[in-house]
C-alpha cells in the first residue's frame, strides 16, 4: 500500500459535488482524515457533476485546472486525495497524468487503520483489507508493474511482475483469512461461554469521534481506554465490566467507529470484530449532539448496521456532548428505542443511561422451564451452549431445565416448555 508517513506530505483535496448538499462537511471530514494521517492540506478543488467521470473522475477542464494549480503551487503538493473511491481505470489514468501520489478516501482510511491497529487481530484485519483493495487495483498501479519478472518464486521468465504480485497477494490473503477464521472461531467460543454464564453484553456503536470511549471510561470508572479528539482513536475491541444500580454485572464493549463511505474491504476484514454488535443484547448508539451533521451521522450508522444485518437489537440512543449546547430539537427516529441526553465530560445523564441499561437487562431475562426428551441430545447441547441454566435435573419424562433465555432460545424451546414461570427475573 501507499506509505503516507515517509515524506513531507502536502496534499490537494479533490471532490465531485453532486449537488446533494453534503460536499462541505464531506470535505471537512476528508481534511480531518488527512490530518489524522499526518498530511497537510494546501488547496481544495471541486467540480459540480452528477457523477464522477468514469475515466478520470474529473472532467477535462477541471483536470487542466488541477494541473495548473499544482504547477503554480509553492511548496508543491506531492499528494492528490480524492473524496471518492477511485476505480482501477481512474487510478491508472490519474497516475499517468500527474506526478503526485494518487490516493482516495479508502486508501486514506486504510492507512489510518494500519497506523492505529495495536492488537494482532487488528493488524491482520487491516492488512487483509489493504491487500484486497490493492488486488482489485493492480492493473492501475502504473507501468512499473508491467516489467518482466523471473527468478526465485516466479513461474518462469515470461511471467510479468503484475502476475507475480497478484499471485503473491492472493496467497497472503488466503493465509490471513485462515488466521482470522481461527480468531473468529475463538471469539465465538468466548461468546458462547459468556452466554452460558448469563452475561449481558451492551455494545457501544456510533460515528467516529462521537465519544464512545469517553462514555465507556465514565461507566467503567477508569481511564484505560484511549480518548482523543481525532477520527478512529479506537480500533481494537475493548471489553469492560460495570455494575448496574441494582447490583447486576454487565459487559460493555467498544470497537471501531463508523464513517461515511467506510471502505467495503474494511467492513469485510473487520467482520469478526463487528459480529460483537450482532450478538450484543443491547446497542448503545452514541451520537454527538453538538455536531452540525448529526442527522447525517445518525443515518450513516443506522445504514451500516442494516448492511451488517443488525436490525432487531434494542437500541439506547445517547445524545452525547450536551454540555456544548447543541441545537434543539434533537433528532428522533422510529428505529431507535430509548433516548438519553448526557455529557461524558460532566457525567450529566450517567444515571439515566445506567437506568436505561438496567431496564434492558431486566427485560432480557426471560425465565422458562422445559422438559427435553432423552432422545433429543442435540437440544440438550444447544441449551448448554446458549442458555443460562438455573437448575437441571433428570426426570422420568426427560431432562428438566429451569433456564434464563433470550427470545431466540425461547422460541426454539417453546414446544418443550413446561410452565412459564415468569418473563422477568425475581418474579417467580
Amino acid at each position: 500500500m501507499h506509505d503516507l508517513k515517509k515524506e513531507e506530505n502536502l496534499a490537494i483535496l479533490v471532490a465531485v459535488d453532486d449537488d446533494s448538499g453534503n460536499i462541505e462537511w464531506s470535505l471537512d471530514e476528508l481534511a480531518e482524515l488527512a490530518k489524522t494521517a499526518g498530511i497537510q492540506i494546501s488547496n481544495t478543488i471541486t467540480q459540480k457533476r452528477e457523477r464522477p467521470h468514469p475515466a478520470t473522475h474529473l472532467g477535462k477542464g477541471k483536470l487542466d485546472e488541477l494541473e495548473e494549480m499544482i504547477e503554480w503551487a509553492n511548496p508543491k503538493p506531492n499528494i492528490l486525495i480524492f473524496n471518492d473511491e477511485l476505480s482501477p481505470a481512474q487510478f491508472r489514468n490519474l497516475t499517468n497524468r500527474f506526478n503526485c501520489n494518487i490516493i482516495d478516501r479508502s486508501i486514506l482510511i486504510l492507512d489510518i487503520f494500519a497506523t492505529g491497529a495495536a492488537s494482532a487481530e487488528g493488524k491482520l484485519q487491516v492488512e487483509l483489507a489493504q491487500l484486497k483493495y490493492r488486488l482489485s487495483r493492480l492493473s492501475g498501479m502504473g507501468k512499473m508493474l508491467s516489467r518482466l519478472g523471473g527468478g526465485i518464486g516466479t513461474r518462469g521468465p515470461g511471467e510479468t511482475k503484475l502476475e507475480t504480485d497478484r499471485r503473491h497477494i492472493r496467497n497472503r490473503i488466503q493465509n490471513l483469512e485462515a488466521n482470522l477464521k481461527e480468531i473468529s472461531k475463538n471469539r465465538e467460543n468466548m461468546r458462547k461461554k459468556r452466554k452460558r454464564g448469563g452475561a449481558f453484553v451492551a455494545a457501544l456503536v456510533g460515528y467516529t469521534n462521537a465519544g464512545k470511549s469517553s462514555i465507556l471510561n465514565l461507566l467503567a470508572g477508569s481511564e484505560h481506554v484511549e480518548v482523543a479528539d481525532k477520527l478512529f482513536a479506537t480500533l481494537d475491541t475493548t471489553l469492560r465490566r460495570i455494575n448496574l444500580p441494582g447490583g447486576a454485572e454487565v459487559l460493555i464493549s467498544d470497537t471501531v467507529g463508523f464513517i461515511e463511505k467506510l471502505p467495503h474491504h474494511l467492513i469485510q476484514a473487520f467482520k469478526a470484530t463487528l459480529e460483537e454488535l450482532a450478538h450484543a443484547d443491547v446497542l448503545i448508539f452514541v451520537l454527538d449532539a453538538s455536531h452540525p451533521q448529526r442527522d447525517a451521522h445518525k443515518d450513516v450508522v443506522l445504514k451500516t448496521l442494516a448492511d451488517l444485518m443488525i436490525t432487531d437489537t434494542k437500541i439506547i440512543t445517547v445524545f452525547n456532548k450536551m454540555d456544548k449546547s447543541p441545537a434543539l430539537p434533537l433528532p428522533r427516529d422510529n428505529r431507535l428505542d430509548v433516548a438519553v441526553e448526557m455529557s461524558a465530560i460532566t457525567a450529566d445523564g450517567k444515571g439515566e443511561l445506567l437506568h436505561a441499561l438496567e431496564e434492558a437487562y431486566n427485560s432480557s431475562k426471560i425465565q422458562i422451564t422445559v422438559i427435553i426428551p432423552y432422545a433429543e441430545s442435540k437440544l440438550v447441547s444447544y441449551i448448554h451452549e446458549n442458555c443460562e441454566i438455573i437448575t437441571h435435573s433428570h426426570e422420568e419424562a426427560g431432562n428438566f431445565f429451569h433456564l434464563i433465555v433470550d427470545e431466540e432460545a425461547k422460541n426454539r424451546l417453546a414446544p418443550y416448555q413446561a410452565t412459564l414461570l415468569s418473563t422477568q427475573t425475581g418474579m417467580l
